[in-house]
């Protein structure tokens, strides 16, 4: 790819990073198993590692739970709480923290706006209406899962284009009228949820509004892993093969246009990638705010710009910070169980604050 007047800067702070890209993924990497044993070991019925490790091994090789007759009558309980609980929701977090910040850092991109994210932008809202949706007036005995997750991608699809679209302003896209948008955007819709709820006569749906509306892993079964695992596999490998497209984005159109960058093209196609990661997301644990803002903000100042070093540090540093979220959720107020989106909440809020405040000192006018 050849270079245009204003990418110098951007190879400059690619250059620049001040962590190599092996280290992340190696610190990260450990991290991750770090906080993912940690989560299956701390609850409301504290483990041994070692009781831990004893359940994943069996289960890994294959050969179903053995009793340990040291352990006495309670080796089938602790195979119930690591194996059938816990582990599975350790494993949805990571792959909906992964798959949030993935998000949000292509978002970023496609609008040259560090404050992008799923939930200030209203998509996550969008695909929690098309999630509520499929459960009050869909057949869930035939589709499940599948069916909520359609209903979800469909609603982000349209949140997506229609934020996009309100935020132009003679032909560019404007940073005030983006975020107003999306907040305006995501109450509408989040009224519209409220509304489905209300007129669609099931009392069922009161406790599917709350999941949707504050997020939560509670309850999560092995069979609910399989769809996002492909969707956030597929959709990871996809962006990375077009990552220098992406960076391309960040020195803006008429720059990435001089590299034969259609970048129209590029936004459709990111546009229809980000609303099924999202989607898909939502469709398994509700609308978690704030992770696609925090994680890609905080990758870019260990490993630079470039989206061959940003996307796969994003996710699993995102990975890493919904399980130990998720982990805070269930057990600072043990035996009560927060939303695991409250807690994302608490901590986005006033980093959006500060990154909103920083934003504008930096760059008076607004606009992206």
């Amino acid at each position: 790819m050849s270079h245009a007047p204003g990418c110098d800067g951007l190879h400059e702070r690619q250059r620049r990073a001040p962590w190599s890209l092996a280290l992340c993924l190696l610190l990260l990497l450990a991290l991750l198993l770090a906080s993912g044993l940690a989560a299956i070991t701390w609850g409301s019925a504290s483990l041994h590692a070692s009781t831990v490790w004893s359940v994943i091994w069996q289960q890994l090789l294959g050969g179903g739970w053995q009793p340990d007759a040291g352990q006495g009558g309670t080796s089938q309980q602790h195979y119930q709480i690591v194996w059938m609980v816990r582990m599975p929701r350790v494993l949805l977090a990571a792959l909906v923290g992964a798959g949030l910040a993935v998000v949000g850092v292509v978002m970023q991109a496609m609008v040259r706006n560090p404050l992008a994210d799923p939930y200030m932008l209203g998509v996550s809202s969008g695909a929690s209406v098309g999630a509520v949706s499929v459960l009050a007036y869909g057949s869930l005995a035939v589709a499940g899962l599948y069916a909520i997750t359609a209903g979800a991608f469909i609603g982000a699809l349209l949140a997506t284009a229609l934020v996009y679209a309100l935020a132009q302003q003679q032909g560019r896209l404007h940073a005030t009228r983006l975020i107003l948008s999306g907040v305006a955007i995501g109450y509408m819709l989040m009224g519209v949820t409220s509304l489905i709820t209300l007129t669609a006569g099931q009392r069922e749906l009161a406790n599917a509004l709350l999941t949707w509306t504050l997020g939560s892993l509670a309850a999560t079964q092995w069979s609910a892993l399989g769809l996002p695992a492909a969707v956030l596999g597929l959709g990871l490998l996809w962006l990375l093969l077009c990552a220098r497209q992406l960076n391309a984005l960040l020195i803006g159109d008429e720059g990435a246009a001089t590299l034969g960058l259609n970048t129209a093209s590029l936004r459709l196609q990111l546009f229809v990638v980000v609303s099924l990661l999202t989607g898909t997301m939502v469709a398994v644990s509700g609308a978690i705010g704030f992770v696609g803002l925090v994680i890609p903000h905080i990758t870019r100042m260990l490993v630079g710009s470039d989206h061959r070093r940003v996307l796969p540090v994003s996710a699993l540093m995102g990975a890493s910070f919904l399980v130990l979220v998720d982990l805070a959720a269930r057990t600072w107020f043990s035996p009560s169980e927060l939303p695991v989106g409250v807690i994302t909440s608490l901590i986005g809020g006033p980093f959006f604050i500060w990154m909103l405040w920083r934003r504008t000192s930096a760059m008076p006018g607004g606009s992206a």
